[in-house]
């Protein structure tokens, strides 16, 4: 093979590769600890009726982080002014890191949002009353929010494990990340702090589906 010869078999290699992270590469969304509220507990915490009021949009279609914020509090500890995130749900959860649950003296179970059984409660604390949970607190399962169309086009469906690569200065291999799948969702990987930190991730950076599992 001459140097001519070489010189583009290499780009066309080096191409496909572009090409094949184009493809494959999603935007990072950090979640701090917050709360998602049902409408029965809101009207305890901040009166009756009361509707939550925009302070931002989330990436995810609808979704917005409030003004509203609550006091979480746990056997040992507590933290306080915790974002409330709309629309309000059927039932109110709260996501927090592994490291929170040792301030708060709970122990969560990492959990895809929604799935509340055999989770840990915590009090919600508002301007106009308490909440009691009595269960509700998880660390969430990482996962990755994607159309239809991105997954047809990555051969992948709802509720798929993948792992996804990471790069920069503490590059690695997130394992067991959860694919959800809806005409409602836009292309995003969701971590906690813990995770971010673990990994030097920042919002809007960029990883890589690597395989499915």
């Amino acid at each position: 093979m001459d140097k001519e010869e070489l010189i583009k078999l290499v780009t066309r290699r080096v191409m496909e590769k572009m090409k094949d992270y184009d493809i494959h590469k999603v935007p990072i969304g950090v979640s701090n600890r917050h709360v998602h509220v049902s409408r029965q507990d809101l009207d305890i915490l901040y009166g009756k009726d009361y509707e939550l009021t925009r302070k931002s949009d989330l990436k995810q279609p609808g979704q917005f982080a409030g003004n509203e914020t609550v006091t979480i509090r746990g056997p040992k500890g507590e933290f306080e002014r915790v974002r409330i995130l709309g629309p309000v749900r059927k039932q109110s959860q709260v996501e927090v890191s592994k490291t929170d649950s040792f301030r708060l003296g709970i122990r969560p179970l990492i959990k895809e949002s929604g799935d509340l059984t055999g989770t840990p409660g915590l009090d919600l604390i508002g301007p106009k009353g308490i909440v009691s949970l009595s269960n509700g607190a998880i660390v969430a399962l990482r996962h990755i929010h994607m159309t239809p169309a991105q997954a047809d086009a990555l051969g992948l469906k709802d509720k798929d494990m993948v792992e996804v690569e990471t790069f920069g200065e503490r590059r690695g291999v997130f394992g067991d990340v959860l694919v959800r799948v809806s005409d409602q969702f836009a292309l995003e990987m969701h971590v906690d702090v813990d995770e971010a930190n673990a990994f030097s991730l920042s919002n809007g950076d960029h990883v890589i589906i690597r395989k499915e599992r």
